[in-house]
């Protein structure tokens, strides 16, 4: 029976209600912000739309076997390369990157569905050869695997996502049977093959890393998002202006305020306080995924846990970090906040199965 009832005695509640708190936020954020600006909530009401659908689709997953998905890992990967391929084919392209398609009249973003489909392919590998993955070979051919839709990724172009699936992959290659030497030649190759990387990056790209350093030495260029960023967390103080009063988000100083800095902006209205508490439920639904992937019954549920929470995490980090000076511009969504429908529907995905493991960590009868 697909929706077993049993199910509901090892659900994990704390999963899906964090989801839900941080999915209200960042739609009262996005509300406050685009309101006041333009008078329409058509952007809200969009999120709201796709988040629905997220949680139609976390309830399927969760309600279903995980272990099913081993069976699709070939079939996703093929997918994923025939997406990427169709969006440097005939993607749109929007502030000189080509990341979407359109479906039905809907903006549809490949690489966040790339993300999840390469961690079950993954967790797929390493499962498969949990007992092996001392040899290195193993160590080359999952490589090889997640190296072509990163290139994909990169020529759209697309760094932050790209650096996304790096960290996918070492965070499932750390919690291998990987020999230590062996992930020491691969730390050492990649410090190695930062001097070359440097070389293929495009300008704005060396730039914003630049600014990183530096942000006030371009003020009114590549500085200005970042420092525009800092000022109105800054202004939020402990509590904030409130919803739909934030002087930086009202007037627009925020660049990209409902996506890369809608931290920023939500910092700006609530404060210090109600940063604080969104960063806390962030904690806590990472803290889950480790619970989860440490009580794993089997390799398969342990490398998807492990990728997901690798994933969820870094992007956390990296778009807070980005918010406050500390980690380059990389055009990343903060998960659940952020507007972009692909990025909540594979988020609530994720959480989805995340509680398909959680739910089957004991025996029961399904």
């Amino acid at each position: 029976m697909f929706f077993n009832l049993r199910n509901l005695k090892n659900f994990d509640w704390i999963v899906i209600v964090t989801a839900l708190l941080l999915f209200a936020i960042g739609v009262a954020t996005i509300y406050s912000t685009t309101f006041g600006a333009s008078g329409s909530a058509k952007e809200a009401i969009q999120q709201g739309i796709f988040g629905a659908v997220g949680v139609v689709a976390f309830l399927a997953i969760a309600f279903f076997d995980y272990r099913t998905m081993k069976g699709w890992s070939r079939a996703l990967y093929v997918l994923t390369i025939l997406s990427l391929g169709a969006v440097l084919v005939a993607g749109k392209t929007s502030m000189g990157a080509t990341r979407w398609i359109n479906i039905a009249g809907f903006q549809f973003q490949p690489s966040e569905f790339a993300k999840l489909f390469l961690i079950v392919i993954m967790a797929k590998y390493f499962s498969e050869f949990a007992e092996d993955m001392h040899q290195f070979k193993h160590i080359v051919i999952s490589g090889i695997y997640f190296l072509i839709p990163a290139v994909m990724v990169l020529l759209q172009p697309d760094l932050g996502t790209a650096l996304v699936l790096i960290v996918i992959w070492i965070a499932m290659l750390a919690v291998s049977r990987i020999k230590l030497k062996h992930f020491i030649i691969l730390a050492t190759a990649a410090l190695l093959l930062l001097p070359i990387s440097w070389t293929f990056m495009h300008d704005y790209q060396k730039k914003r890393i630049l600014a990183l350093v530096n942000p006030a030495s371009d003020p009114t260029g590549t500085g200005y998002n970042v420092n525009q960023a800092i000022i109105a967390i800054g202004s939020g103080q402990m509590l904030g202006q409130g919803l739909g009063h934030g002087s930086q988000s009202q007037l627009n100083f925020i660049p990209e305020k409902n996506t890369d800095f809608i931290f920023a902006a939500l910092a700006e209205e609530m404060g210090f306080l109600g940063a604080a508490i969104i960063l806390l439920m962030f904690a806590v639904l990472i803290a889950r995924g480790i619970m989860i992937a440490a009580k794993s019954r089997d390799y398969f549920g342990m490398y998807l846990s492990t990728g997901i929470t690798a994933m969820l995490a870094f992007h956390v980090f990296l778009n807070v970090g980005m918010n406050l000076g500390i980690a380059p511009v990389a055009g990343i969504p903060l998960p659940l906040i952020s507007l972009g429908g692909s990025a909540v529907v594979v988020t609530f995905i994720s959480l989805g199965i995340l509680e398909s493991i959680h739910i089957r960590h004991k025996k029961i009868d399904f």
